[in-house]
């Protein structure tokens, strides 16, 4: 297979003379400038003493920042959309707590399904509270049952509002770029579940795929596989380009850290030490790109790209390529940085401090020195990421001056299996990728120590969404699908059987087709299975 990838070779298959050329950071392809003002300072604003100074505002305290390119109409949109998430299952344990206390009311069945109903949108196992007139009300089998309802009715919600905008203007962004597809494996930790849609602001259905592991640790052999199967349906079909349009397949790998608190709150798989999570990743991308050049010679060549992510002001760092694709870790543009220079400028002296903050990390030298920038596509690539990144970073400073108040985990439930591309919020899901326990007991393994102190130090069960998608053009696939969602389930249920026998462990299974906007389908642990719509 020889995919000679030089970047000056590609055509984009939309002419630049009848579309016009894809705005950086904004998703209707102009850049939102407005007349440059100097930052005021509410009346009303004024931080807390024992909260520490904003990281993002190079303005004295109390004093919000407006940056020039941030898209204020997205964050917006956003915000609703993560308030509205994130209050649906926050809602589940007040709501138990009222449904508790009128468990021995002789109308108790009624009552509790109409709090559900009103306050849930959902109605609650007949059967749970039928039973509690024996003995008191199981409430750590409701809270499991209540978490997995409310996962299947938001990405039902999600799925019918179809929140994802200018997919097709992105995908020809990065095709103009270069890049036919781009996969992305950023860390499990649900800080990052936001990563796509917020941190980076690129729509789901741009990414070739975007894969969790612990420590952001990816599988080089499966990922290899997917790289074979994107060049073959290039060969085969000519999508998203025919194999000689000259493109490549980016990779990109993400890890975190927090600059509150470096040493507790980082990477659980690198002992919240940046730097093993950052030089683990930049060995990761190095052994899949050298696998790709050893197993299909020197033209099947892909580009890699390093980026962390601070999870306490969702800034992100870019670690720029040289002109022979390689990394280092001191070489690098550090986006909130670049916030605080540019916060006060115009929309296009910001964005040329942008280029030239690209050129300076090229230029560096002594270990971070590398041989010249990269290709014009990548420098886009980066430039547009940095200037995405800038609207999440006011998005942090607006709603919660500058830094999450949940600086460490705070997520609902472990997401296991393919996870739910509709849920895309921070701390709201631990994700662990894998197709069984054996291969992913590491990834499971701290998601259970996370929930340990989340939830069952306080008596609740750690929720576990079992998700698999299947390709419904393949003659059976969805039934081994579902049957693999039930192995995955007995084998999670025996690996932790203290907690599955004491009932702090709840498992609910989904499928669902890879076709776009495809329903979620419950899995019953019997063999039934019935769409959520229907149920």
């Amino acid at each position: 297979m020889n995919t000679r990838n030089r970047p000056g070779r590609h055509i984009s298959p939309q002419s630049g003379a009848s579309r016009p050329p894809y705005g950086l950071g904004t998703p209707a392809g102009a850049l939102q400038g407005r007349p440059r003002q100097p930052v005021l300072a509410p009346q009303d604003f004024a931080l807390k003493p024992t909260v520490p100074a904003n990281p993002a505002c190079s303005t004295d305290p109390g004093r919000p920042c407006r940056h020039p390119l941030t898209n204020e109409a997205e964050n917006q949109r956003l915000l609703a959309h993560e308030l509205t998430v994130k209050g649906r299952f926050d809602g589940i344990v007040p709501v138990l707590k009222r449904i508790a206390g009128q468990q021995h009311e002789a109308d108790f069945v009624e009552r509790a399904q109409a709090i559900a109903r009103a306050d849930l949108g959902f109605e609650l196992p007949a059967g749970i509270l039928g039973d509690a007139w024996i003995a008191n009300l199981d409430m750590r089998a409701l809270y499991g049952e209540c978490v997995m309802r409310t996962v299947r009715l938001m990405a039902e919600e999600a799925r019918t509002a179809n929140p994802q905008q200018n997919v097709d203007e992105v995908v020809a962004f990065f095709l103009d770029s270069g890049y036919h597809a781009v996969d992305i494996s950023p860390c499990s930790d649900g800080r990052l579940k936001g990563l796509v849609r917020y941190v980076l602001r690129l729509p789901d259905g741009a990414v070739r795929s975007r894969k969790a592991y612990a420590g952001a640790m990816f599988d080089v052999d499966a990922n290899v596989k997917r790289w074979i199967e994107t060049e073959l349906m290039r060969y085969r079909e000519g999508r998203p380009v025919a194999a000689d349009a000259g493109t490549r397949y980016l990779k990109v790998v993400v890890y975190h850290w927090s600059s509150s608190d470096p040493t507790h709150e980082g990477c659980a798989a690198h002992g919240s030490n940046v730097t093993d999570a950052a030089e683990a990743g930049l060995a990761r991308l190095r052994e899949f790109r050298q696998a790709i050049e050893n197993s299909f010679c020197c033209g099947a060549s892909v580009d890699t790209l390093l980026i962390g992510v601070d999870t306490d002001t969702d800034a992100i760092k870019v670690h720029v390529p040289d002109a022979d694709g390689e990394m280092s870790l001191y070489r690098a543009v550090y986006n909130l940085e670049l916030y605080r220079a540019t916060v006060n400028d115009d929309a296009s002296s910001a964005r040329l401090k942008v280029y030239q903050a690209i050129q300076a990390a090229s230029a560096v030298t002594g270990w971070g020195a590398g041989k010249g920038e990269p290709h014009e596509g990548m420098r886009r690539l980066i430039a547009t990421l940095l200037i995405n990144n800038l609207s999440q970073i006011e998005y942090v400073c607006g709603n919660w001056g500058g830094r999450y108040p949940d600086i460490g985990h705070n997520e609902r439930f472990i997401s296991v299996g393919d996870g739910f591309e509709e849920f895309q919020v921070r701390n709201l899901a631990y994700f662990a990728h894998l197709h069984t326990v054996e291969e992913g007991a590491s990834d499971l393994d701290v998601g259970i120590r996370i929930f340990s102190k989340l939830n069952v130090l306080h008596g609740l069960p750690v929720p576990v969404a079992i998700h698999f998608r299947y390709d419904s053009r393949v003659p059976g696939c969805r039934e081994r699908t579902m049957e693999r969602c039930r192995r995955v389930r007995a084998a999670i249920e025996i690996r932790y059987a203290e907690l599955s026998r004491s009932g702090l462990l709840v498992c609910g299974m989904t499928v669902q087709d890879k076709r776009p906007g495809s329903p979620l389908e419950a899995v019953e642990a019997n063999g039934a299975s019935v769409l959520r719509s229907e149920r």
